[in-house]
């Protein structure tokens, strides 16, 4: 049994003990058991971290592009020296399997985090001439900004807006997930040591009071979500009253689109990994198959086939393919999907139970699980399950299954497998999502900007776009010669 100390806040470069005495226990998924303790972020504690990112921001926001960007680069190399090691928490906290965070999670993290620190010592305005006056503009830092992160890729989400932000000049505080805040003391710790000034990356834990008191405070000016829709909204309600910028990446119910001239092992592949992968716990997941009519059989044969040889185990094994759900309300919560999946006429053609793995009979495994002959009006098709439940849609008509990929309320992501170019493309332009993929899934280079429309989110985080989000953007008028007045 692994069980960690009491963890205290991380506020200007040390550990801060939190005045709330509150603390609430996080789980080892597979298990059960109670893995952390971790103190809860009082109003005053979140005072403090604001003045604390208030007077980092002042030195840091001074320092060039190029000294800011060493000292990100530093923290890259701290994260890869100590990939293993963070790895194995971030498998203790999430359950997710080792085979994937040991090469996802924290070198994902590790990549952002060098992307913008390449892009530190370019940020620039532009020059105007306006002959006899010239103007420039000056891209500047926000001030302090807050984070709040998801349970699913917790040092992943961590280093993102850690990049994104303190590339820019920013200070940040960032909130963790309640379910699994480990790792971003960890990325805590890193900074320091890589010498960044203390206050510009502060941790507070705490559950929605501390997100909702982060997202009113006067004091910082620009919050970022990963999160719910629900959350999303009542977020942006409270930064309302302050009219802080947001920027958020919410929840999804994506549609895979599989033509008849597909490649067929590609497109089983790709929705395996769309549909599977962290058991299912990510939010741009391709969990609406629709699947050409002409191909539908021969592609359930091939995914039941590969989907029965999944290896659903102990996170830490290397062999393990899939691991646990988060917790004991979000596995029974899954298990409800597939149980109205059944009662509303869906077939069940593959998994549909908790799994037994033995050893960890108190840990929160479901199979992997495939559901045929769906229709676009049933809860499983509708609702974002975040578990590792497929639908899979039959269709026929090119304009018929664009309707119906874009009948949701989100607008996270979507996929497209076909041979024909020209269709892909034609499809894409007609689907409204914002980070699409043809032939592929779940490729988020750190290059390429993601973000969603509709319920999904606002704004776009990776990419240079997400330097807009992070910058404030100055006019300066310069005048060369006499004022003009119509005054004697």
């Amino acid at each position: 049994m692994t069980r960690f100390p009491e963890h205290a806040l991380y506020i200007h470069g040390e550990y801060y003990q939190a005045t709330s005495n509150k603390t609430f226990t996080t789980h080892n998924p597979a298990t059960g058991e109670v893995l952390a303790s971790i103190q809860e972020a009082s109003l005053e504690d979140i005072d403090v971290a604001v003045k604390s990112a208030r007077a980092g921001f002042k030195i840091w926001s001074k320092m060039t592009g190029t000294e800011r960007s060493r000292i990100l680069m530093r923290a890259v190399d701290l994260l890869r020296e100590r990939n293993d090691e963070l790895a194995q928490l971030e498998v203790l906290d999430t359950g997710k399997p080792w085979q994937e965070a040991s090469v996802v999670d924290i070198a994902s993290g590790a990549d952002c985090i060098e992307y913008f620190a390449g892009l530190a010592p370019t940020l620039r305005g532009y020059h105007v001439d306006l002959n006899h006056a010239f103007g420039y503009t000056r891209r500047e830092p926000l001030g302090v900004c807050a984070g709040i992160g998801a349970w699913n890729y917790p040092i992943q989400i961590a280093c993102w807006k850690a990049a994104m932000a303190l590339a820019c000049g920013n200070s940040l505080i960032y909130k963790p997930a309640t379910l699994t805040p480990l790792t971003a003391y960890k990325l805590a710790e890193i900074f320091t040591e890589a010498g960044l000034p203390a206050g510009v990356f502060n941790v507070i834990s705490g559950g929605a009071d501390v997100g909702n008191a982060l997202s009113l405070h006067p004091g910082i000016d620009k919050i970022s979500l990963t999160g719910s829709t629900a959350t999303g909204k009542k977020v942006m309600a409270a930064a309302a009253t302050t009219l802080k910028q947001v920027s958020m990446e919410l929840g999804g119910k994506s549609p895979l689109i599989i033509f008849d001239d597909a490649n067929l092992d590609n497109a089983v592949s790709a929705a395996m990994l769309a549909n599977f992968y962290t058991q299912g716990e990510i939010c741009t997941n391709g969990t609406r198959v629709f699947v050409h009519k002409d191909i539908k059989d021969a592609f359930i044969e091939r995914l039941v086939n590969r989907t029965k040889q999944l290896i659903i185990g102990d996170p830490m094994n290397p062999t393990t393919q899939v691991g646990a759900l988060i917790s004991q309300d979000h596995m029974e919560k899954v298990l409800g999907y597939i149980q109205s999946a059944v009662d509303e006429g869906a077939t069940l053609v593959c998994g549909g139970q908790a799994a037994q793995v033995e050893g960890l009979p108190q840990g929160y495994f479901v199979e992997p699980t495939v559901f045929a002959d769906c229709r676009d009006d049933m809860t499983i098709c509708q609702d974002e399950i975040f578990g590792p439940v497929m639908s899979i849609l039959e269709f026929n008509d090119e304009a018929d299954v664009i309707e119906r990929a874009n009948k949701t309320d989100y607008g996270l992501a979507a996929g497209i497998f076909t041979q024909n170019l020209a269709r892909a493309h034609r499809v894409i332009a007609e689907i409204d999502a914002g980070t699409c993929w043809i032939n592929n899934y779940n490729i988020t280079p750190i290059e390429l900007p993601i973000g969603g429309f509709k319920l999904s989110g606002i704004g776009h985080e990776n990419g240079p776009e997400a330097i807009h989000h992070y910058t404030r953007l100055k006019s300066v008028y310069v005048e060369l010669g006499d004022v003009d007045s119509p005054y004697a």
